[in-house]
């Protein structure tokens, strides 16, 4: 039980940190709007309430296998 919740923790935070740097290969006249401080913001809230809502929607996955 413990492992499959760290592994959909794993998994959400992996995937914000893939979809955070894969703006990094456009342009650099595009990275300022992608990289605003309101966007950094919003994907730090992300990283902190992400994980419990994947574990919310995974928990019957989670609990019973």
């Amino acid at each position: 039980m413990i492992a499959r919740l760290f592994f959909v923790v794993a998994v959400t935070w992996t995937t914000l940190i893939v979809s955070f740097l894969a703006p990094s290969a456009l342009p650099s006249a595009w990275q300022y709007y992608v990289y605003s401080p309101a966007s950094v913001g919003l994907w730090l809230l992300a990283v902190l309430f992400a994980p419990l809502i994947a574990v919310a929607v995974k928990w019957p996955w989670i609990k019973h296998g």
